[in-house]
Protein backbone atom coordinates (compact mmCIF):
# COMPACT_ATOMS: atom_id res chain seq x y z
CA UNK A 1 0.00 0.00 0.00
CA UNK A 2 1.36 4.05 -0.63
CA UNK A 3 0.62 6.44 1.60
CA UNK A 4 -2.54 8.83 0.46
CA UNK A 5 -1.55 12.52 -0.75
CA UNK A 6 -3.07 13.46 2.63
CA UNK A 7 -0.83 11.37 4.26
CA UNK A 8 2.32 12.44 2.33
CA UNK A 9 0.99 16.01 3.36
CA UNK A 10 0.61 15.26 6.70
CA UNK A 11 4.20 13.99 7.07
CA UNK A 12 6.02 16.36 5.25
CA UNK A 13 4.64 19.15 7.06
CA UNK A 14 6.36 18.20 10.29
CA UNK A 15 9.33 16.72 8.88
CA UNK A 16 8.30 13.11 9.55
CA UNK A 17 9.08 9.62 7.33
CA UNK A 18 6.09 8.03 8.28
CA UNK A 19 1.99 8.63 9.50
CA UNK A 20 2.28 7.42 12.53
CA UNK A 21 2.02 9.08 16.26
CA UNK A 22 3.00 7.55 19.56
CA UNK A 23 -0.01 8.55 22.34
CA UNK A 24 1.36 10.58 24.81
CA UNK A 25 0.71 8.45 28.20
CA UNK A 26 0.75 10.10 31.41
CA UNK A 27 2.04 7.71 33.84
CA UNK A 28 3.53 5.24 31.41
CA UNK A 29 6.29 6.67 29.82
CA UNK A 30 8.87 9.61 29.79
CA UNK A 31 11.45 11.27 27.34
CA UNK A 32 13.26 7.95 26.63
CA UNK A 33 9.86 6.53 24.35
CA UNK A 34 9.43 9.63 22.55
CA UNK A 35 13.02 9.82 21.84
CA UNK A 36 12.99 6.27 20.35
CA UNK A 37 9.49 7.06 18.27
CA UNK A 38 10.82 10.19 16.91
CA UNK A 39 13.97 8.76 15.85
CA UNK A 40 12.08 5.87 14.22
CA UNK A 41 10.47 8.44 11.87
CA UNK A 42 7.08 8.75 13.54
CA UNK A 43 6.37 11.50 16.15
CA UNK A 44 6.96 10.23 19.42
CA UNK A 45 4.41 12.81 22.38
CA UNK A 46 5.29 13.61 26.05
CA UNK A 47 2.76 14.10 28.46
CA UNK A 48 2.92 17.25 29.85
CA UNK A 49 -0.15 17.19 32.16
CA UNK A 50 1.61 14.59 34.34
CA UNK A 51 5.09 16.48 33.53
CA UNK A 52 6.48 19.70 35.25
CA UNK A 53 7.37 22.62 33.16
CA UNK A 54 11.39 21.79 34.24
CA UNK A 55 10.81 18.05 33.59
CA UNK A 56 9.14 18.91 30.41
CA UNK A 57 12.34 21.07 29.55
CA UNK A 58 14.64 18.28 30.38
CA UNK A 59 12.82 16.23 28.02
CA UNK A 60 12.36 17.91 25.30
CA UNK A 61 16.43 18.97 25.80
CA UNK A 62 16.97 15.09 25.79
CA UNK A 63 15.16 14.71 22.67
CA UNK A 64 16.94 17.92 20.99
CA UNK A 65 20.33 16.66 21.45
CA UNK A 66 19.07 13.56 19.78
CA UNK A 67 19.56 15.46 16.43
CA UNK A 68 16.61 17.83 16.72
CA UNK A 69 13.95 14.94 16.69
CA UNK A 70 10.19 16.46 16.60
CA UNK A 71 8.20 16.35 19.55
CA UNK A 72 4.31 16.56 20.80
CA UNK A 73 3.61 18.36 24.10
CA UNK A 74 0.30 16.98 25.05
CA UNK A 75 -2.00 18.89 27.88
CA UNK A 76 -5.18 18.58 29.26
CA UNK A 77 -7.74 20.97 29.26
CA UNK A 78 -9.96 20.55 32.44
CA UNK A 79 -12.13 22.77 34.79
CA UNK A 80 -10.54 22.14 38.59
CA UNK A 81 -13.30 21.14 40.56
CA UNK A 82 -14.55 23.22 43.57
CA UNK A 83 -14.06 21.41 47.07
CA UNK A 84 -17.12 18.83 47.16
CA UNK A 85 -16.76 17.84 50.93
CA UNK A 86 -20.10 15.87 51.32
CA UNK A 87 -18.81 14.26 47.83
CA UNK A 88 -15.71 13.11 49.00
CA UNK A 89 -17.00 12.26 52.29
CA UNK A 90 -19.09 9.60 50.38
CA UNK A 91 -16.38 8.57 48.48
CA UNK A 92 -14.43 7.66 51.51
CA UNK A 93 -16.97 6.25 52.79
CA UNK A 94 -17.47 3.62 49.67
CA UNK A 95 -13.36 3.03 50.08
CA UNK A 96 -13.49 2.76 53.59
CA UNK A 97 -13.82 -1.55 53.43
CA UNK A 98 -10.65 -1.20 51.44
CA UNK A 99 -8.45 0.64 53.83
CA UNK A 100 -9.80 -1.24 57.10
CA UNK A 101 -8.48 -4.70 54.71
CA UNK A 102 -5.26 -3.60 54.01
CA UNK A 103 -4.58 -1.77 57.13
CA UNK A 104 -4.76 2.00 55.87
CA UNK A 105 -5.82 5.20 57.46
CA UNK A 106 -7.56 7.77 55.85
CA UNK A 107 -4.65 10.11 57.14
CA UNK A 108 -2.48 8.79 54.19
CA UNK A 109 -4.36 11.10 51.79
CA UNK A 110 -2.92 13.74 50.15
CA UNK A 111 -5.22 16.23 48.53
CA UNK A 112 -2.86 17.28 46.08
CA UNK A 113 -4.66 18.82 42.85
CA UNK A 114 -3.88 16.26 40.83
CA UNK A 115 -3.50 16.77 37.30
CA UNK A 116 -3.32 20.71 36.09
CA UNK A 117 -5.20 22.21 33.44
CA UNK A 118 -2.58 24.27 30.92
CA UNK A 119 -1.76 27.43 32.17
CA UNK A 120 0.70 30.37 32.12
CA UNK A 121 3.50 28.24 33.55
CA UNK A 122 2.69 25.40 30.16
CA UNK A 123 2.41 28.01 28.46
CA UNK A 124 6.07 29.80 29.36
CA UNK A 125 7.56 26.35 28.57
CA UNK A 126 5.73 25.80 25.20
CA UNK A 127 7.34 29.04 23.92
CA UNK A 128 11.01 28.24 25.26
CA UNK A 129 10.54 24.72 23.92
CA UNK A 130 9.22 25.51 20.75
CA UNK A 131 7.73 21.68 20.22
CA UNK A 132 6.56 21.16 16.66
CA UNK A 133 3.22 20.21 17.90
CA UNK A 134 1.08 20.82 20.99
CA UNK A 135 -1.90 18.80 21.36
CA UNK A 136 -4.64 18.86 23.62
CA UNK A 137 -7.71 16.54 25.60
CA UNK A 138 -10.97 17.39 26.72
CA UNK A 139 -11.35 20.76 24.00
CA UNK A 140 -8.71 23.65 24.27
CA UNK A 141 -7.55 26.03 26.48
CA UNK A 142 -8.51 29.67 26.79
CA UNK A 143 -8.04 32.08 23.68
CA UNK A 144 -5.22 33.58 25.05
CA UNK A 145 -3.12 30.71 26.09
CA UNK A 146 -4.12 29.13 22.45
CA UNK A 147 -2.39 32.16 20.89
CA UNK A 148 0.97 31.67 22.69
CA UNK A 149 1.12 28.39 21.66
CA UNK A 150 0.60 28.94 17.82
CA UNK A 151 2.97 32.22 18.21
CA UNK A 152 5.33 29.65 19.70
CA UNK A 153 5.05 27.84 16.18
CA UNK A 154 3.13 24.89 17.07
CA UNK A 155 0.49 22.84 15.21
CA UNK A 156 -2.40 22.69 17.49
CA UNK A 157 -4.31 19.46 17.65
CA UNK A 158 -7.42 18.27 20.07
CA UNK A 159 -9.12 15.22 20.26
CA UNK A 160 -12.74 14.81 19.20
CA UNK A 161 -15.30 11.84 20.54
CA UNK A 162 -17.73 13.33 18.19
CA UNK A 163 -18.39 14.22 14.74
CA UNK A 164 -19.37 18.17 16.75
CA UNK A 165 -16.87 17.99 19.06
CA UNK A 166 -14.43 17.54 15.48
CA UNK A 167 -16.28 20.58 13.83
CA UNK A 168 -15.96 22.92 17.00
CA UNK A 169 -12.74 22.18 16.88
CA UNK A 170 -12.22 23.09 13.53
CA UNK A 171 -14.30 26.04 13.69
CA UNK A 172 -11.73 27.15 16.14
CA UNK A 173 -8.42 26.40 13.81
CA UNK A 174 -6.78 23.38 15.16
CA UNK A 175 -4.35 22.38 12.64
CA UNK A 176 -5.42 18.57 13.40
CA UNK A 177 -8.21 16.74 14.54
CA UNK A 178 -7.60 13.47 16.53
CA UNK A 179 -10.54 10.95 15.91
CA UNK A 180 -10.73 8.98 19.53
CA UNK A 181 -12.81 5.87 18.71
CA UNK A 182 -14.66 4.26 21.98
CA UNK A 183 -12.88 1.43 21.80
CA UNK A 184 -9.07 3.81 22.86
CA UNK A 185 -7.59 3.22 26.02
CA UNK A 186 -7.09 5.74 29.04
CA UNK A 187 -9.18 9.20 29.21
CA UNK A 188 -12.17 9.49 26.60
CA UNK A 189 -11.33 13.28 25.22
CA UNK A 190 -15.38 14.14 25.36
CA UNK A 191 -15.38 17.97 26.26
CA UNK A 192 -18.52 19.59 24.89
CA UNK A 193 -21.36 16.98 26.56
CA UNK A 194 -22.31 17.90 30.37
CA UNK A 195 -22.67 14.69 31.46
CA UNK A 196 -18.53 13.72 31.52
CA UNK A 197 -18.74 10.43 33.44
CA UNK A 198 -22.21 9.23 32.71
CA UNK A 199 -22.64 10.96 29.58
CA UNK A 200 -20.82 7.78 27.02
CA UNK A 201 -23.81 6.94 24.71
CA UNK A 202 -22.63 9.33 21.86
CA UNK A 203 -19.10 7.42 21.64
CA UNK A 204 -18.31 6.30 18.70
CA UNK A 205 -15.89 3.10 17.25
CA UNK A 206 -13.04 4.44 15.37
CA UNK A 207 -14.10 2.87 12.01
CA UNK A 208 -17.44 4.59 12.45
CA UNK A 209 -16.42 8.18 13.85
CA UNK A 210 -13.49 8.57 11.54
CA UNK A 211 -14.93 8.73 8.09
CA UNK A 212 -17.87 10.66 9.32
CA UNK A 213 -15.10 13.56 11.23
CA UNK A 214 -13.21 13.20 7.55
CA UNK A 215 -15.98 14.43 5.60
CA UNK A 216 -17.26 16.81 8.35
CA UNK A 217 -13.78 18.87 8.51
CA UNK A 218 -11.42 20.27 6.23
CA UNK A 219 -8.29 19.87 8.48
CA UNK A 220 -6.15 16.47 9.22
CA UNK A 221 -7.79 14.02 10.92
CA UNK A 222 -6.09 11.37 12.47
CA UNK A 223 -7.35 8.02 13.84
CA UNK A 224 -6.90 6.62 17.17
CA UNK A 225 -8.60 3.81 19.28
CA UNK A 226 -8.05 -0.08 18.80
CA UNK A 227 -5.52 -0.32 16.26
CA UNK A 228 -2.73 -1.90 16.92
CA UNK A 229 -0.79 -3.53 14.14
CA UNK A 230 0.22 -2.64 10.54
CA UNK A 231 -3.66 -3.63 8.92
CA UNK A 232 -5.01 -1.43 11.01
CA UNK A 233 -2.74 1.38 10.34
CA UNK A 234 -3.26 0.80 6.72
CA UNK A 235 -7.03 0.17 6.63
CA UNK A 236 -7.34 3.73 9.04
CA UNK A 237 -5.45 5.50 6.49
CA UNK A 238 -7.83 4.19 3.49
CA UNK A 239 -10.81 5.83 5.48
CA UNK A 240 -9.55 9.01 5.46
CA UNK A 241 -7.11 9.38 7.97
CA UNK A 242 -3.87 11.52 7.49
CA UNK A 243 -1.85 9.95 10.72
CA UNK A 244 -2.89 6.91 13.16
CA UNK A 245 -2.12 7.70 17.00
CA UNK A 246 -1.25 4.34 19.45
CA UNK A 247 -1.06 4.15 22.70
CA UNK A 248 -1.83 0.62 24.12
CA UNK A 249 0.56 -1.42 21.72
CA UNK A 250 3.79 1.12 23.55
CA UNK A 251 2.70 -0.36 26.80
CA UNK A 252 4.99 -3.31 26.87
CA UNK A 253 7.71 -2.07 25.40
CA UNK A 254 11.17 -1.85 26.73
CA UNK A 255 11.33 2.57 26.77
CA UNK A 256 7.41 2.14 28.45
CA UNK A 257 7.08 2.87 32.56
CA UNK A 258 4.56 0.82 32.55
CA UNK A 259 4.57 -0.78 36.52
CA UNK A 260 5.08 -4.93 36.87
CA UNK A 261 1.33 -5.51 38.02
CA UNK A 262 0.18 -3.60 34.46
CA UNK A 263 2.74 -4.72 32.52
CA UNK A 264 1.39 -8.53 34.10
CA UNK A 265 -2.22 -7.39 33.31
CA UNK A 266 -1.91 -6.78 29.85
CA UNK A 267 -0.34 -10.43 28.79
CA UNK A 268 -3.12 -12.07 30.07
CA UNK A 269 -6.14 -12.98 29.48
CA UNK A 270 -7.93 -10.53 32.19
CA UNK A 271 -6.43 -7.85 29.27
CA UNK A 272 -9.39 -9.23 26.75
CA UNK A 273 -11.98 -7.46 29.03
CA UNK A 274 -12.12 -3.83 29.64
CA UNK A 275 -14.20 -1.11 30.29
CA UNK A 276 -14.79 2.59 30.22
CA UNK A 277 -14.59 3.54 34.26
CA UNK A 278 -14.46 7.09 36.31
CA UNK A 279 -13.55 5.73 39.19
CA UNK A 280 -9.81 6.12 39.36
CA UNK A 281 -9.83 9.82 38.74
CA UNK A 282 -13.50 10.96 37.75
CA UNK A 283 -13.83 10.74 34.26
CA UNK A 284 -14.07 7.84 32.29
CA UNK A 285 -11.11 6.23 30.49
CA UNK A 286 -10.95 3.15 29.20
CA UNK A 287 -9.09 0.05 31.20
CA UNK A 288 -8.63 -3.23 32.15
CA UNK A 289 -11.28 -4.58 34.28
CA UNK A 290 -10.27 -5.22 37.86
CA UNK A 291 -11.65 -5.80 41.40
CA UNK A 292 -12.13 -2.10 41.76
CA UNK A 293 -14.53 -1.65 38.93
CA UNK A 294 -16.29 -5.34 39.70
CA UNK A 295 -17.23 -4.16 42.90
CA UNK A 296 -18.25 -0.44 42.72
CA UNK A 297 -19.30 -0.49 39.19
CA UNK A 298 -16.97 0.48 36.20
CA UNK A 299 -19.09 4.29 36.19
CA UNK A 300 -20.40 5.72 39.64
CA UNK A 301 -21.59 8.56 40.83
CA UNK A 302 -19.53 8.33 43.94
CA UNK A 303 -16.26 9.15 42.09
CA UNK A 304 -15.56 12.65 42.86
CA UNK A 305 -15.12 15.04 39.89
CA UNK A 306 -12.15 14.85 37.60
CA UNK A 307 -9.10 14.87 39.06
CA UNK A 308 -9.82 14.24 42.72
CA UNK A 309 -10.80 11.31 42.71
CA UNK A 310 -7.23 9.53 42.61
CA UNK A 311 -6.00 11.37 45.52
CA UNK A 312 -8.12 8.45 47.70
CA UNK A 313 -7.61 5.63 45.72
CA UNK A 314 -3.62 6.66 45.69
CA UNK A 315 -2.68 4.91 49.27
CA UNK A 316 -4.78 1.82 47.76
CA UNK A 317 -2.83 1.33 44.58
CA UNK A 318 0.54 1.98 46.36
CA UNK A 319 -0.10 -1.07 49.16
CA UNK A 320 -1.57 -3.66 46.70
CA UNK A 321 0.67 -2.77 43.48
CA UNK A 322 3.55 -3.10 46.55
CA UNK A 323 1.57 -6.71 47.25
CA UNK A 324 1.80 -7.48 43.90
CA UNK A 325 -1.54 -6.58 42.95
CA UNK A 326 -3.51 -4.38 40.61
CA UNK A 327 -7.01 -4.21 42.26
CA UNK A 328 -6.68 -0.83 42.71
CA UNK A 329 -4.89 0.57 40.35
CA UNK A 330 -5.81 2.32 36.81
CA UNK A 331 -5.12 -0.27 34.20
CA UNK A 332 -5.19 1.62 30.89
CA UNK A 333 -5.65 0.05 27.65
CA UNK A 334 -7.63 -0.55 24.70
CA UNK A 335 -9.69 -3.00 23.34
CA UNK A 336 -7.15 -4.36 21.43
CA UNK A 337 -3.88 -5.38 22.83
CA UNK A 338 -3.07 -8.12 20.17
CA UNK A 339 0.19 -5.38 19.34
CA UNK A 340 1.33 -4.88 22.32
CA UNK A 341 4.57 -6.77 22.77
CA UNK A 342 7.51 -6.41 24.92
CA UNK A 343 9.69 -5.21 21.79
CA UNK A 344 11.97 -2.04 21.80
CA UNK A 345 10.00 1.10 20.33
CA UNK A 346 11.58 1.71 17.63
CA UNK A 347 11.17 -1.89 16.35
CA UNK A 348 7.41 -1.42 17.38
CA UNK A 349 6.98 1.34 14.66
CA UNK A 350 8.46 -0.57 12.10
CA UNK A 351 6.26 -3.31 12.35
CA UNK A 352 3.41 -0.75 12.34
CA UNK A 353 4.72 0.89 9.38
CA UNK A 354 5.12 -1.93 7.24
CA UNK A 355 2.13 -1.97 4.94
CA UNK A 356 3.22 1.28 4.26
Amino acid sequence: MHESTAARSFTARLGLELPLIQAPMAGFQGAAMAAAVSGAGALGSLPGAAMSPQALRDAVGELRRGGGLPVNLNFFCHSPPAADPVREAAWRDALRPYYEELGLSFSAISNGPGRLPFGDEAADAVEVLRPEVVSFHFGLPPANLLERVRRAGAQVWASATTVAEAQWLAAQGVDAVIAQGVEAGGHRGIFLSAGTALDIGTQMGTMALLPQVVAAVRVPVIAAGGIADAAGVAAALRLGASAVQLGTAFLLCAEATTSAVHRVALQSEAARSTALTNLFTGRPARGIVNRLMRELGAISALAPAFPSAVNALAPLRAAAERAGSGDFSPLWAGQNVSGCRAVPAAQLVKELAAAL
